[in-house]
């Protein structure tokens, strides 16, 4: 073995341009690899964290899955039964026994829960108009489950507690009224109730949604505005574990029969996006490998016409088709071992270039925001980077090889002949 190695590495020292440029080819196709890996996981990792952090991790709201089956339905599963036009019962929407049932929700382990009351809201200040997103809140218990306490700029949750007009709006909601903290406005919901409220917090998330249209106000009085007393809509559900969301959200919907979400569910259109952007961002630095492999194979090819006549004589001499084949196996294979280590290199100059950026977007803070890339260290990424490139490597050496150990010396001698 040490004899081949000797005579693959001879191979490569005598086409030191070719065999540097192969390696660079290698190099920077893994240095790239890691560069794109860790700067789409890290802006996956930062977009789940965030969204982990800014929303519940299940919401049970007053709607169901499916429609109510109907009674012939019911009765005659299997027989041939069709129910058409059929209205939808003018029920009052809510959670039966929402109350009681987020607390026999918050006595699971490792659960917090928030009740809450959603509709719509036309807020007026001055001649300031505004439609916005009212959520009826218990402050103590959204101090536990989301992170709103943390966005505040102005005012605090607990202000909310101690005033039972208070409300609580988003920076840009709050701009666009031209409402500052301790103004006074004029809420009126869709029910016809009209009250005055006083600014008594404002955040800022990050969202553009939350801090443009959503206010959140007291419990008790967003019941009143919507005329709905004592009802809630939503249950909103924070995990110790939020991987398990899904498993819990199920077995929430079978035990009440209302629609549980979880936040896999909530932005599974997101997620699928992300599996569209890997598979591209993965086939294109993939190729630059591929392109790298093409010039291992034109250098070894280039070796096998050139060697023609030794390896006539290393077969002549008692060289094996299979000596003859590890030969330019290990010259492929040192070429991506090498291509590899400088790639690694590469690659983590490239992770600390990236990370060390900074940037100014004005108006920063919340949840969502950043000032700066966001990137994931990970050893599987110049695992797989490696592994890639010497796999690629292997095969573009593997052509030529197979070809040159097929080689006849008995022909190779008469055509120097």
């Amino acid at each position: 073995m040490p004899l081949l190695l000797t005579v693959a590495l001879t191979h490569l020292a005598g086409r030191r341009r070719q065999t540097l440029v192969s390696v660079l080819g290698v190099a920077l196709g893994v240095g790239f690899f890691i560069a794109m890996s860790a700067l789409m996981q890290g802006f996956q990792q930062f977009f789940i964290s965030s969204v982990i952090d800014v929303s519940p991790h299940i919401t049970l709201s007053d709607e169901h899955r499916e429609p109510t089956r109907q009674p012939a339905l019911v009765a005659y599963p299997l027989g041939a039964v069709s129910v058409e036009g059929v209205k939808p019962r003018d029920e009052r929407r809510g959670v039966k026994r929402g109350l009681a049932i987020a607390a026999e929700i918050a006595r699971l382990p490792g659960v917090q829960v928030a009740p809450s009351l959603q509709g719509q809201l036309f807020l007026r200040y001055g001649s300031a108009e505004r439609n916005a997103t009212m959520i009826g809140i218990d402050p103590a218990a959204e101090a536990r489950l989301t992170r709103l306490e943390r966005d505040m700029v102005a005012g605090s949750l607990h202000a909310l507690e101690t005033r039972s007009d208070g409300i609580a709006l988003g920076v840009a909601l709050a701009k666009r009224l031209g409402a500052s903290l301790g103004d006074r406005l004029t809420a009126v919901a869709p029910s016809g109730v009209m009250r005055s409220v006083t600014v008594s917090a404002i955040y800022r998330t990050g969202i553009t949604a939350f801090d443009d249209g959503t206010v959140y106000m007291p419990l008790k009085q967003a019941q009143i505005l919507q005329d709905r007393h004592n009802v809630v809509n939503r249950i909103r559900v924070r995990l110790s574990e939020p991987t398990e969301a899904p498993a819990v959200a199920a077995r929430l919907e079978a035990r009440y029969g209302y629609k549980a979400e979880s936040w896999q569910e909530a932005n599974q259109g997101i997620f699928n996006v992300f599996v569209i952007q890997n598979a591209i961002m993965y086939s294109t630095v993939g190729a630059i490998t591929i392109v790298a492999a093409f010039g291992i194979f034109n250098i070894i090819s280039t070796v096998v016409f050139e060697k023609t006549r030794d390896i006539g004589i290393l077969k002549s001499l008692g060289f094996a088709e299979a000596d003859i084949t590890r030969i330019f196996l290990m010259e492929g294979l040192a070429v991506g071992v090498i291509g590899a280590l400088a790639g690694w290199l590469v690659g983590y100059a490239l992770v600390a270039g990236l990370s060390s950026l900074r940037f100014s977007f004005g108006g920063g803070g919340g949840a969502m925001s950043s000032d700066r890339l966001r990137l994931a260290w990970s050893l599987y990424h110049y695992l797989a980077g490696g592994a890639f490139s010497v796999v690629s490597a292997m095969v573009a050496a593997w052509l030529p090889a197979r070809r040159a150990a097929r080689l006849n010396p008995v022909d190779i001698i008469r055509g120097v002949s």
